[in-house]
């Protein structure tokens, strides 16, 4: 049966949700019991075999050449920038319109966020505006321009060839902010190798969510896997008595990974639904509503479904009353926060604080029915023409 059929069989006439994590579990539950009762058995709850089994096959499925799975999304982000040695007076250049982990996780790691504007078509890091900000960098003498941390929003890959041709013009690194976008591609790389280092999230609402948080880390280099390995388990070496350099407790335990290992095995059919969920929005709203640009050689994860609405905080409010429930990611642009508002640019970022008024998700998950997501568009088309 072919994806759109599946979509179409699901139940129409249940309350729409906007995340649906119980009809997923439904579907694996007596595999994940099977799961539980041979970790119990074992008694590995940290390090056990399905954290390799999980590393093996998400490298099997990305193409990566290793994998590295730790506690969450925001380790995955510190880690990369503790192997690569950055540390005090390094800049850090990412997107202004992003979940707060992405800063974080430049500040944990001793580096300085430099905040760079948005693609208004795709919502992901602007290559032009971040070549301006290089430019800024270098003529701050406390500053060292070092790495890129593209954010893949809302399931989107990033403009990676536009952004290399910038990090390799002035030698930078890139590591991926891939927290929402596990099973996004450009044309035949999936993410997880569309960046030399890329982080990825297992929080539950993820496109590959587990029951806890988790996460982990796709590489190119086995050797840049091995050293996160040993920054995983506080620095240490292969007896794990003693560091050998600094690291922290980055540890995935062994549910968490037999989780994410068997959801895996229904990865490539939920994606398919989220396409075809994403392909009825599209022909629906496609000129009537501005949404985010997919390229014709890419292809989204559809983490989030996302449109620009006017009155977006009145548009969400009438379809709540409709029973069509909306997400706001993200309403506060990163610079405007209290905890980052240090690291505002000159001028602001113009098209991250348009985003912040206007974006609007809409349910989006592997077992909305077709019916469901027509009553969003009717709901959504129905309040605009108010």
């Amino acid at each position: 049966m072919a994806a759109a059929e599946k979509l179409a069989h699901l139940p129409g006439d249940a309350p729409i949700q906007f995340f649906d994590l119980k009809a997923q579990q439904a579907s694996i539950r007596g595999a994940l019991e099977t799961r539980w009762t041979t970790i119990l058995d074992h008694g590995r709850y940290i390090g056990g075999p399905e954290v390799d089994e999980c590393e093996q096959k998400l490298c099997e499925f990305t193409g990566a050449a290793d994998a590295v799975v730790v506690g969450s999304g925001t380790q995955a982000l510190v880690m990369p920038l503790i192997a690569l040695g950055y540390g005090h007076g390094d800049a850090v250049f990412i997107p202004g319109f992003t979940y707060n982990a992405t800063a974080n996780a430049v500040l944990l790691a001793g580096a300085t966020p430099v905040l760079v504007d948005i693609d208004p078509a795709t919502f992901n890091m602007d290559a032009a505006d971040l070549e301006r900000k290089i430019q800024m960098v270098k003529g701050n003498r406390n500053l060292r321009a070092r790495a890129i941390m593209p954010v893949d929003l809302y399931g989107l890959p990033a403009d990676y060839a536009a952004l290399e041709s910038v990090a390799d013009a002035h030698g930078l690194r890139i590591v991926a902010d891939a927290a929402q976008a596990f099973g996004g591609r450009q044309g035949n790389q999936w993410i997880g190798t569309l960046a030399e280092i890329s982080a990825t999230s297992f929080y539950p609402t993820k496109t590959l969510g587990g029951y806890g948080d988790g996460g982990a880390i796709m590489v190119r280099d086995k050797e840049v896997g091995d050293l996160l390995r040993s920054i995983r388990w506080h620095g240490t070496g292969d007896n794990r008595k003693e560091s050998i350099r600094v690291g922290i407790n980055g540890r995935c335990d062994s549910i968490q990974c037999a989780v994410v290992s068997e959801k895996l095995g229904i990865f490539e059919e939920e994606r398919q639904r989220r396409i075809q969920a994403a392909s009825i929005y599209n022909e629906r709203l496609t000129g009537k509503v501005d949404g985010q640009v997919v390229g014709a050689n890419e292809e989204s994860a559809y983490g989030l479904y996302t449109v620009r609405v006017p009155d977006r905080d009145g548009v969400r409010a009438s379809l709540q009353e409709k029973g069509v429930p909306t997400a706001i990611y993200y309403d506060t642009p990163i610079h405007q926060m209290p905890a980052f508002e240090q690291f505002a640019p000159p001028g602001g970022l113009p098209e991250c604080e348009r985003a912040s008024r206007e974006v609007l998700s809409l349910p989006m998950h592997p077992y909305l029915s077709e019916d469901q997501i027509h009553r969003v568009c009717d709901a959504l088309l129905a309040t605009l023409q108010r």
